[in-house]
């Protein structure tokens, strides 16, 4: 009996195995390139670079992204993702708390931190649409369930009851993000004295 037909992330058909191996290999692809960036950034970064370190073709590497900044984008989301299946939420941490734990593992991985911060300033720039996709709808996401936890830490108890959720959520990004620019540049810039400051500072009286 001849193979089920899909179609693969490009929209061509293919065999039910062959488009198991392909999202297999990209997956491989992934991997490798997130242990590259870990180690050493963004930095002297191109495809056929990024081909060579993670023992690919040049061909291969364009096959399944397609462009350096798709790549870029790819591998932070997933990389994220895998922090997020290691380090599982804690549902009752305030959003200082999450922000301070972020930085604790953030300093483990600053070739990550450095990819990140590349693609939030190319998304302020014209002619990178993945980067802008990427930060505009992270932003959106990692907002969103900020405000959720601000809600919950004031219902506990733990927050300060007058302060807007939705402009502490946006706070705590700027300052967590800010610092780790500061790391990047400065590794004396203060990471843990900060947010203690910005957790007593909205501590209830």
């Amino acid at each position: 009996m001849a193979d089920e037909t899909e179609t693969d992330p490009a929209g061509r058909p293919n065999s039910r195995g062959s488009y198991a191996k392909g999202v297999a290999r990209r997956q491989q692809i992934l991997e490798r390139a997130i242990e590259v960036f870990a180690r050493r950034g963004s930095d002297r970064t191109s495809l056929r670079a990024i081909a060579e370190e993670v023992g690919v073709t040049h061909a291969a590497l364009r096959h399944y992204f397609g462009s350096l900044e798709e790549l870029l984008v790819e591998v932070y989301r997933e990389s994220e993702r895998q922090g997020d299946l290691h380090h599982p939420d804690d549902r009752d941490a305030t959003p200082v708390e999450v922000m301070r734990e972020s930085a604790r593992v953030n300093r483990e991985i600053a070739g990550l931190v450095q990819l990140y911060s590349m693609l939030v300033a190319a998304a302020l720039e014209e002619g990178h649409p993945a980067a802008r996709d990427f930060a505009t709808r992270r932003f959106a996401r990692v907002r969103a369930g900020l405000v959720d936890r601000v809600v919950r830490s004031q219902q506990a108890g733990r927050l300060r009851a007058d302060v807007d959720p939705q402009a502490v959520a946006a706070l705590v990004i700027a300052a967590s993000d800010g610092l780790q620019t500061q790391w990047l540049l400065d590794a004396t810039a203060p990471q843990d004295e900060s947010p203690l400051l910005l957790e007593r500072l909205l501590a209830p009286s």
